[in-house]
């Protein structure tokens, strides 16, 4: 049943895998994560190779390289553990082919193992994951306009995630949080992004690191009134992020979007009825028919007097 399981996943979101396959960040890298197995089985290269089996055959692996493979295997099995969508998974067996590639290059020949470390380094600096571009409810801020919009009105709660661009970590999470915005938004709840990566002063005034190391990226903050309220993932009192999984159904649980979005839901129809008033001036009061009729009396009366 263990495997039953990430086999149906893979699966259900086969279509998806293959979209994100197509793309040239997607293929470049599976290329590199396949190259010492293209150089170890294709026919006139593996036969120049050297090689530590007894039958003396450089086209199959030797007994270190499937050590090494398979304790690498076991790596991506734990970190997939913690992944939440289906392109952190590809993303885990990705990173860590290209260790494994490049561990076994240096172990067959440092010329070898210099030259894939190469291409990887220009890799990482020319190619970036694809950003998610798919709908979605969320404010993005500067340092010059996350307070003044966080303090405009105390009574809309912000949910404003602190991310990077650079971090893996924060690409998977961006379409589990564009569908919670799509969900949740509203006018009492509202959604909001800020790149600490690039305003290194939002960082500092939030306490949330931007250091690879902190394991604070991303960094999930409620503000009510302006204030901050709670966030996820917590830090301890010496400075360090408690592991926390960003599922959609631990972000629902904690910080109850449930029943925010229903308070939220109430403040939006007390605005609508508050601007279906202003837009609309009072209609004035009709004359009883009695009073009608004594005024139009007296008009008759005095125009008979003035004749």
């Amino acid at each position: 049943m263990a495997l039953l399981t990430p086999l149906f996943a893979f699966l259900y979101h086969l279509p998806q895998v293959y979209k994100w396959l197509l793309k040239p960040y997607y293929v470049a890298s599976l290329f590199m994560s396949i190259a010492f197995l293209a150089v170890r089985k294709t026919p006139g290269i593996c036969d120049r190779l050297a090689t530590q089996r007894e039958d003396g055959n450089s086209c199959d692996f030797d007994w270190r390289e499937v050590e090494i493979l398979m304790f690498l295997s076991a790596i991506v099995m734990m970190k997939n553990r913690r992944a939440i969508t289906v392109e952190q998974h590809v993303g885990n067996i990705i990173l860590f082919s290209k260790v494994a590639n490049v561990i076994l290059f240096f172990r067959l020949d440092i010329r070898m193992g210099l030259l894939y470390l190469t291409l990887c380094i220009v890799f990482l600096m020319t190619c970036k994951p694809p950003l998610y571009m798919g709908p979605e409810y969320i404010k993005y801020f500067s340092d010059k306009t996350i307070d003044d919009e966080l303090a405009r009105d105390g009574r809309v709660t912000w949910i404003v995630e602190f991310f990077a661009n650079w971090s893996p970590e924060c690409q998977s999470f961006a379409s589990v949080y564009a569908d919670l915005s799509l969900k949740y938004n509203c006018a009492g709840l509202k959604f909001g992004k800020v790149d600490i990566g690039r305003y290194g002063e939002v960082s500092k005034k939030y306490k949330v690191s931007a250091s690879p190391l902190s394991k604070q990226l991303p960094s999930l903050v409620l503000f009510q009134g302006g204030k901050e309220v709670m966030r996820r993932p917590q830090v301890d009192k010496k400075g360090r992020a408690v592991s926390w999984s960003f599922t959609e159904e631990n972000i629902i649980r904690e910080f109850n979007l449930n029943e925010l979005y229903q308070k939220s839901k109430k403040l939006s129809k007390t605005r609508g009825d508050k601007v279906s008033q202003s837009q609309f001036p009072p209609v004035p009061e009709e004359e009883e028919p009695e009073q009608q009729g004594v005024e139009a009396q007296g008009v008759e009366s005095e125009s008979k007097k003035d004749k």
